[in-house]
């Protein structure tokens, strides 16, 4: 364990560095993350004020207290290895990553932490100017406060495994752009990130609780929020452990498949 502690510390550092150096692409990435949950925020903060001041319970300030909460869960859920992937096995940079000791994994895991670290003080700074903007209404809790740090946690490991399992598509097709935006537009539904998935009709939200996409942003935003009750906070936890198990038995099993077929293309 020593070992593996002292491995992941030296990755940690220079994966740091290395972001440090690429100041101007975590700007650009940041500004995505703002620009796409305010918008959002605009609209239905417009659509409650012309709707009499609320939408099915959500008022101007309920969907600017969702919004910015959840442009905070997205950030730190938030993954880019399903674009990523596809290049690694193209150009054959994944074949140097088989050769060391560390399963590619880890070095992805670091890459995501390391990255948050650098951005999401900055991000904390843009969630306090909204809340200024907007006057966001919270209704959060104690117990749903102290609830939402182990569900952050599940959702970006729930995430994380989802993604990376996905994107070991390459190993089948160098060619995944497809699949990719088809598992980008039902999360942007089902995960509650277009709007709440209270306001969705009950055949949508029960397809969000069924599949992982609710557990993955929406679920922790609702608990920091205050909109669940106890049983459902401690429900939804065990349906994120629940799937992260699933999650993590299927990408062991598609990365071993995938590795006995795999073959650098090249550039």
């Amino acid at each position: 364990m020593r070992d593996f502690a002292a491995i992941y510390l030296q990755q940690f550092r220079t994966t740091f560095a290395s972001f440090v150096q690429y100041r101007a692409s975590i700007l650009i990435w940041m500004i995505w993350h703002i620009l796409e949950p305010l918008v959002y925020l605009v609209v239905w903060s417009a659509v409650a004020a012309s709707g009499g001041g609320n939408v099915q319970g959500f008022t101007a300030r309920d969907f600017s207290a969702y919004f910015i909460v959840l442009m905070l869960v997205n950030h730190v859920t938030y993954t880019w290895i399903i674009y990523e992937y596809e290049y690694r096995v193209r150009h054959g940079s994944l074949s140097m990553a088989l050769l060391r000791p560390l399963h590619p994994i880890h070095a992805d895991v670091i890459d995501n932490v390391s990255s948050k670290l650098i951005t999401l003080p900055m991000m904390l700074l843009a969630a306090g100017t909204l809340g200024v903007m907007f006057r966001p209404a919270f209704h959060t809790t104690a117990p749903s406060a102290l609830l939402f740090l182990p569900a952050i946690v599940l959702a970006f490991s729930l995430r994380f495994i989802l993604e990376w399992t996905l994107a070991l598509a390459a190993f089948w097709t160098t060619r995944v752009s497809a699949v990719n935006q088809a598992y980008y537009v039902a999360a942007l539904f089902l995960s509650g990130q277009m709007a709440p998935l209270a306001l969705f009709p009950p055949a949508i939200r029960d397809t969000a609780a069924a599949l992982p996409f609710r557990w993955m942003i929406s679920f922790p935003v609702e608990l920091l929020l205050g909109r669940l009750s106890p049983a459902e906070a401690w429900e939804g936890l065990g349906a994120q452990a629940v799937w992260l198990v699933a999650a993590l038995v299927l990408m062991r099993a598609v990365w071993r498949s995938g590795v006995r077929r795999y073959s650098a293309v090249g550039a």
